[in-house]
C-alpha cells in the first residue's frame, strides 16, 4: 500500500475512472449487442433505430476517451454494415 498522500490519491483516481470506463464499455456493448439482435431477427425498422443509439453511444465513448477514433469509427462500421446488409 502506498505511504505518500499523492499516490494514495491517484489510487483512488485510477479506480473511479477505470469504473466510469468500465460502465461506459458496457454501455456500448449492450448497443452494440442490440443492433446485432435486431439484424438476427431481421427487422430494418428496429436496426435502424437501434443503429443510431448505438453510434451514439460508441462516439460518446471516443469523445471521452475510452476507445481510440479509430477503434470507435471500427465498430460504427462493423454495425453499419450490418443493418445496410438487411435486405
Amino acid at each position: 500500500m502506498a505511504n505518500i498522500k499523492s499516490a494514495k490519491k491517484r489510487i483512488l483516481v485510477n479506480r473511479t475512472k477505470a469504473e466510469r470506463n468500465k460502465s461506459i464499455r458496457s454501455e456500448v456493448k449492450t448497443s452494440i449487442k442490440k443492433v446485432e439482435a435486431a439484424v438476427t431477427a431481421n427487422d430494418k425498422a428496429a436496426a435502424e433505430s437501434a443503429l443510431v443509439a448505438a453510434i451514439s453511444t460508441i462516439n460518446s465513448a471516443a469523445s471521452k476517451g475510452v476507445y481510440h477514433k479509430n477503434n470507435a469509427a471500427r465498430k460504427v462500421s462493423r454495425i453499419t454494415k450490418l443493418v445496410n446488409a438487411i435486405a
